[in-house]
């Protein structure tokens, strides 16, 4: 009989019981149509012979489809499908189904990403050295002082508190702790109620873009740039404009020649070693920059994602501390301060737009983590974060040197590229014809994970530039990640 020989299978080493494993798998032929009902199943001892299980396994699992009402038992007659279900037309196994009971993709429509992207990450093989995007070395983060304000917490009688439901604009010790340590850093001077706290600046942006966009509004954007900026922006419908970057930053005669001829609704901009090419934006166009806002009344949203990380002297402030005009939103998060796991990043903008965001993020997500928030303004309170950022910066410059000699030893003429002011990151452009696509196949062959070229530029994905993140890593791994990546280059020169 087909349902003994083919559809009921029985895995032994499983949590799941057998006698489970078998009802669960009539139920799901039923519901597939392919047991249609008043259909006779065979009796016990036919199918225990037949499966190789006892039979009082498959009387246990006839018992659990009949409490279940699947089956139908009548006396000297034996077991059947239940009448009472509808009869439904067997189903092929073929493009929508899915072993696991979930289709493959929905009945019903659901319209395409207007950019597609991974929405998994996908890590590269654990042997492999790894030139990032430009991440913090999360070897190098306080856990320790983290666990510790935990575990401080675990003896306070107030806990419970933070445990049940607080302020949808984040924690107030936060907001009030992230106020004076934005004053102190970049002079910026804002009170908790200009402050929404969020799960990191990709959360960030897309609050911001959400609450000021609408369909066909146009939005500044640099070329190269930030993917997922873009992609957040394009989400709301709105039209991205273009402007190149050169190293002084973002363009603003192309800015403003797109200012004469539409309306511009947002700008988009990371002054501070701009992602990708690691450029920051000039003293005079930051101040130009303001003036354009005021005059077109556009918004500014500023990602400074990364601004605590500078080497070369100290970082220009941001534009938000000169924005005499409410035209700045503000984001930045401690995701590269501490670890790109620890989910916290903020908003720093004009009251009346923290109030309509903070209700777009009740309505995403309820709050933040509050235990972790109040850990994070304590770290901050006891100048914990202060003293791990100095710590930090003295090994990441370090870690920059180290990668910019061995690029110039080892690939000299093979490569260009300028030491950047700070940041985790190298923007390098292969010369003589250097595929970085190949390089990036050969490499990962050798055991070395490192970018291909795509993704910077909006209409050229084979480029022969690459973003390599070096703060990751230490002396040892950038050493034999760039001795590998030259003999990559020499494979396919």
């Amino acid at each position: 009989m087909p349902i003994i020989e083919s559809l009921i299978t029985v895995d032994k080493k499983l949590n799941v019981p057998v006698y489970l494993q078998i009802a669960n798998s009539i139920i799901g032929h039923i519901r597939r149509g392919i047991l249609k009902p008043e259909k006779a199943l065979p009796g016990s001892r036919v199918l225990a012979a037949a499966l190789k299980v006892h039979r009082k396994t498959v009387v246990a699992a006839y018992d659990e489809l009949y409490a279940q009402s699947w089956v139908d038992v009548y006396p000297r007659k034996g077991i059947f499908v239940a009448k009472n279900l509808p009869d439904v037309q067997p189903k092929s196994i073929a493009q929508n189904a899915a072993t696991n009971g979930i289709a493959a993709i929905t009945y019903y429509e659901v319209g395409e990403q207007q950019v597609p992207f991974p929405l998994q990450f996908k890590a590269p093989a654990p042997q492999n050295i790894v030139f990032n995007d430009g991440f913090p070395d999360t070897r190098l983060a306080p856990v320790d002082l983290l666990v510790r304000e935990y575990r401080r917490f675990g003896n306070y009688h107030f806990t419970s508190k933070y445990l049940m439901y607080g302020p949808e604009q984040g924690s107030e010790n936060l907001r009030n702790e992230l106020a004076r340590f934005l004053s102190e850093t970049r002079g910026l001077q804002v009170s908790p109620e200009n402050i929404l706290i969020t799960k990191g600046v990709q959360m960030a942006m897309y609050l911001s873009a959400q609450v000021l966009l609408s369909k066909n509004d146009t939005v500044i954007v640099p070329d190269p740039g930030y993917f997922m900026a873009n992609e957040v922006f394009e989400h709301t419908g709105a039209q991205l404009a273009f402007v190149p970057v050169d190293d002084h930053g973002i363009d603003l005669n192309a800015v403003e020649d797109i200012c004469k001829k539409k309306k511009v609704k947002l700008l988009y901009v990371i002054p501070h070693h701009h992602r990708p090419t690691c450029v920051t934006l000039s003293a005079e166009r930051r101040m130009q920059l303001l003036e354009l806002a005021m005059k077109y009344r556009f918004a500014i949203l500023e990602d400074d994602y990364d601004y605590d990380f500078h080497y070369a002297s100290s970082p220009i402030l941001p534009l938000a501390s000169a924005d005499y005009y409410g035209s700045v939103i503000y984001v930045g998060s401690f995701c590269k301060t501490i670890a790109p796991g620890i989910r916290v990043g903020f908003i720093v903008a004009p009251q009346n737009l923290i109030e309509q965001l903070t209700r777009l993020r009740r309505m995403i997500d309820r709050q933040g983590e509050q235990l972790l928030e109040e850990a994070m303004a304590n770290l901050l309170k006891n100048g914990d974060i202060g003293r791990h950022l100095k710590k930090t910066n003295k090994i990441y410059h370090e870690r920059r040197d180290v990668l910019c000699r061995l690029l110039q030893e080892q690939l000299g003429e093979q490569v260009s590229f300028n030491i950047p002011d700070g940041g985790f990151a190298v923007w390098m452009q292969y010369l003589n014809g250097l595929n970085a696509k190949a390089i990036s196949q050969k490499a990962a062959e050798m055991g070395l994970s490192i970018s291909d070229g795509s993704g910077y530029y909006h209409k050229n994905d084979n480029c022969n530039f690459i973003r390599m993140g070096f703060a990751s890593l230490n002396v040892k791994e950038l050493e034999d990640g760039v001795e590998i990546l030259k003999r990559a280059v020499e494979k396919v020169s």
